[in-house]
Order: C-alpha cells, then structure tokens, then sequence
C-alpha cells in the first residue's frame, strides 16, 4: 500500500482532529459523524449512512473529499442500474470499426497459415485483443478502483436500487475489486477509495452489504447543532433571526408533514432571509416564504393555520 500523504495522517491523526477539520471546511458534525470517517478510513471499509433526505449524508461525502483533496467519484442509483452503468462496458463502436479494418487485412492476417485450424487461431489472438482494456469504458465503479492515489466513492441513494444491484457491489465492498469476466479481476490500484453509501430508508438494505460495512444513523440536528450549522453556511445571519429561524424550522418537525424540512431547506431559508433583509420573523414574513422551507402545497396550507401562533412561540 502506499504511503499516505502527510497532510492526510494529519487529518486522520484522531476523532478530534477530523472533527475539526470538517468544521473548517463548514460542515458542522457531531463526534459520532467523525468517529466513523476516522474508522472508516483507517479500518478501509465502507460507511452506509442512513436518515431522512437532506440531513447531510451525501454533503459528508463531498466534504470528505474536499477535505482530504482527493477526487469525488459519484454513482447515482435508481432502479434498473445494472454492471454496464456501474462498473464497465465495452467501447462496441470502437470494436466494430476494428473488425472492419480487420476484414479488410484479413488475406494479411491468415498469411502462412497452414489448414482451418491454424486460421481459426489467429483469428481468436484478435478477439482476446477485442476484449482487453484497449476497449473498455471504465464506470463510476472501476474508475474508483483505477485511481492510483485513491479517491471518494460516493454511492448515492443505494435504497433506490434493486437487489441484484447490491449483490453487483458486494466483491467491491469486500475486497476493493471487480471481476470482468473477458479480462479477470481488477483491484484497486494503490490506494483502496473510500466508500460513502447513502440510504433514505426506502426499502431494507441486505444484511449481506450491511455486514460489509460501518453503519451511521444521521438524525435531524437538534437546536444547538443546527444553530452552528446556519452559522457556518450563513455567517451573515443575525444570531436572534438564526435562533428564531432555526426554532421554528424545528416546530415544524414536530408537525405531522409529508416532507420535514431539512437541513439543506434550513439554509434556503436563512439565505433568503438575508436577502430580505430582515432581522426578525413576523407572520406575514413566514408565510411569503414558506414555500423555500416546505415542499408540498398540503403542507403549505396545514401550516398557515398555525403561522401565527408558531411564530409566537419562536419570538419568546
């Protein structure tokens, strides 16, 4: 394995000197979040992060890369999402302006060739030659792998994938590697990628990928760490209109909505806030701006009802 850049060991030194470094690039975590990137990286196994969308699953990842100055490779799942958009699939129009060529030298090719027997066998030296990494189309997958001094893999919303997507994951989970089955087995170059899987708890990840990596639940922040968190995004803010804003963000959590706003719509809103120059919340402001923070008309219009008396509360 090759030896870990300075800066890196520095950043990876403790929980403690991660956390900080994270806080440095604005993203505000909680010892739990640097525990596992500390693990993660020094155990080289995958962290599957679970919770609600727009809690800072994917954002941790993308921070870990700005972070550590390592290349971010991302693969957004959904349903259908198979080896051929993953992993690898081969160049057939480079294959097929070759077989060309090869028909047009074909008299060249069998020259000396002694019976049907030997003709045949130079002609299967060119297809293994077809199927070599000459004409492979490296995926999110095997382009991780490749990358000499490592890298982030960021696998996003792995719930929206099949199950026969996630059992295509498992030998990369386990052992840095892909098999293809014309070439053999490809492992990581140098440096394994950290692996950043993200969950929304659609549907039950397999027990099989859970085993092959760190588990991190991220919750909704509470007060104080969603306080730190506009603060860092939105420095400009006042600290009486963060409180408040960030108070009534989490009065609305507690309301039975078909979206909770989170924290990504937090900072929307403390940006637009900002913008209108306010320095306080009042009924009317909230309800104008309602629609940054709440994703759904039935939402909207469940809450205006309370706008006023939230409000209220939040200003005490």
């Amino acid at each position: 394995m090759a030896e870990t850049p300075k800066k890196i060991e520095q950043l990876t030194a403790s929980v403690d000197s991660i956390r900080d470094a994270f806080e440095k690039h604005s993203y505000i975590c909680n010892d739990q979040i640097a525990t596992a990137v500390y693990l993660a990286f020094h155990l080289r196994k995958p962290i599957l992060i679970e919770g609600p969308p727009g809690v800072g699953k994917t954002e941790l990842a993308k921070t870990t890369s700005e972070m550590f100055e390592l290349p971010l490779i991302r693969l957004q799942c959904y349903e259908g999402l198979d080896e051929a958009k993953a992993i690898y699939e081969w160049k057939y129009g480079k294959q097929l302006l070759y077989t060309q060529v090869l028909k047009e030298t074909l008299d060249e090719v069998l020259q000396g060739a002694r019976g049907f027997a030997q003709s045949i066998e130079r002609l299967h030296e060119f297809g293994d030659i077809f199927f070599s990494e000459e004409f492979l189309e490296p995926r999110p997958l095997l382009k991780a792998l490749k990358e000499e001094n490592g890298c982030v893999l960021l696998i996003d919303e792995v719930d929206k994938s099949d199950h026969e997507f996630e059992s295509l994951l498992l030998e990369m989970l386990s052992d840095y590697q892909v098999s293809i089955p014309e070439i053999g087995t490809v492992k990581a170059t140098r440096e394994p990628p950290m692996v950043f899987l993200t969950s929304n708890n659609t549907r039950e990840i397999s027990d099989a990928l859970k085993r092959r990596c760190l588990h991190l639940y991220i919750p909704f922040p509470d007060i104080e760490l969603e306080q730190r968190i506009i603060k860092a995004r939105v420095p400009e803010i006042l600290p009486k209109l963060r409180k408040q804003l960030v108070s009534f963000i989490h009065e609305l959590r507690d309301i039975d909505l078909k979206k909770a706003p989170a924290i990504s719509e937090t900072i929307d809103w403390a940006r637009t806030l900002l913008l209108l120059h306010t320095d306080s919340l009042d009924p009317q402001l909230v309800r104008d701006t309602l629609n940054v923070i709440l994703k759904f008309q039935e939402d909207i219009e469940n809450v205006d009802a309370e706008i006023t008396t939230l409000t209220s509360k939040v200003l005490k």
